[in-house]
């Protein structure tokens, strides 16, 4: 008779139930992730990649030329509220996300790579964060000691903050 013996690696079940993020600094003192399924790219583009369009909101950089396609390009920070990127800079570190509608190419200060946690991690940003950050955010996570900020790609493609008129 044979004697099957079934092991279930508990740990690898674990991971399943987690999801991927790409985390990366706002700026120098702000830590954000993405859920890898919003991202298509992390790219570095030269500053004179991006095309500058008149009479924008401050956020909006210009448009860049995306693997054939035409995209608007963000200065996140600055759209957030906070301490925007150099300008003196010689390249640009390039999130380009997909909204439901629309592709959108976010400049960030630096890409930090990828991390995984489960969605019941995410706690409400309510009272950690500034109130203007709030309506981006799906929530806070904390990692080794340190806020991460979860971004919610749709929110930030949808915002009015991206619209001249």
């Amino acid at each position: 008779m044979n004697n099957l013996k079934i092991n279930f690696n508990y740990q690898s079940h674990q991971n399943i139930l987690e999801d991927s993020y790409l985390k990366f600094l706002l700026n120098q003192e702000t830590s954000a992730v993405l859920a890898i399924k919003h991202t298509q790219e992390a790219i570095i583009v030269p500053v004179e990649a991006v095309t500058a369009m008149p009479n924008m909101p401050a956020c909006i950089l210009g448009l860049m030329n995306w693997r054939s396609r035409i995209i608007w390009v963000i200065d996140l920070p600055k759209m957030f509220n906070l301490e925007g990127l150099d300008r003196r800079q010689h390249q640009y570190n390039v999130i380009v996300i997909k909204g439901e509608s629309q592709l959108l190419g976010l400049v960030i200060q630096e890409i930090k790579g990828t991390i995984k946690f489960k969605a019941d991690e995410i706690r409400s940003p309510i009272g950690q964060v500034a109130s203007s950050l709030v309506p981006y955010l799906c929530g806070c996570v904390v990692q080794q000691e340190e806020i991460l900020l979860v971004l919610d790609a749709q929110n930030i493609v949808e915002s009015s903050a991206l619209r001249s008129d």
